[in-house]
């Protein structure tokens, strides 16, 4: 069973501490990268996926984003406002959930990137995505085929997609990209006020509803100043 999610959150709140000094005088998802902010690299998909409603939560130099995307029609972005606090990645959900409705919702980082394959990743991950197995599939990056990843990977997955976290000195050959279809219904009962978006993966993962798919493409970590050039520099290929 497949799910076709008309509703996506996109997480544009953070301060992006690591992207200074170009977030110092605006938020890190407007940052250019290939001729347009990261913001609309990721509306973009979401639009070409089939959804109609993003809501886009701001905390950090707000008015930058409500102003450029007042005006957008594919998808229509409605603002979860969080400029008065902090509520971390998955507070930002839990405030979020009236505006999201009761279906699988996508859920994005506003600075995630990749180029893909032959097929839409997000419109994968919809066909992929069983309520009856699974509570939240991630969308999984090969960390040796990544551009600007370093680090140790965040899970393995096992031939049937479930993922298994990575332990503390492992090494595991996927990090999550940012992009992941998720269950409302896994917030029932969540923390109050600020908590991290890990905690429900790390629940999920317990109750073995938490699954990945491979992500068809490449994947851009675009984490520092250093990695926008890098990422240009893979779009520039893509389109050789």
């Amino acid at each position: 069973m497949s799910v076709k999610p008309t509703k996506a959150m996109v997480l544009a709140a953070g301060f992006g501490l690591r992207m200074r000094p170009l977030t110092d005088k605006m938020p890190k998802p407007m940052v250019p990268v290939a001729g347009q902010p990261l913001l609309d690299h990721v509306l973009d998909k979401l639009g070409q996926a089939g959804v109609t409603e993003a809501v886009v939560n701001v905390h950090y130099l707000p008015d930058q984003i409500i102003n450029h995307t007042a005006s957008r029609q594919s998808p229509r972005v409605i603002i979860s406002d969080e400029r008065d606090q902090v509520l971390g990645t998955g507070g930002g959900v839990v405030k979020a959930l009236p505006l999201l409705g009761d279906a699988p919702f996508f859920h994005v980082n506003s600075d995630t990137l990749w180029i893909d394959g032959v097929r839409s990743n997000l419109t994968r991950l919809a066909e992929n995505f069983d309520p009856a197995r699974m509570d939240i599939l991630l969308l999984m990056a090969p960390t040796a085929t990544s551009i600007g990843y370093s680090g140790r990977g965040d899970y393995g997955m096992l031939p049937d997609g479930a993922l298994r976290k990575r332990k503390e000195k492992e090494v595991v050959p996927f990090v999550y990209a940012g992009a992941a279809i998720m269950s409302p219904s896994i917030f029932a009962d969540a923390p109050k006020g600020e908590f991290s978006l890990t905690k429900m993966f790390d629940r999920a993962n317990e109750q073995e509803r938490l699954f990945g798919l491979r992500l068809d493409g490449v994947w851009m970590h675009v984490g520092t100043p250093d990695a926008v050039h890098a990422a240009e520099e893979a779009f520039l290929e893509s389109v050789a």
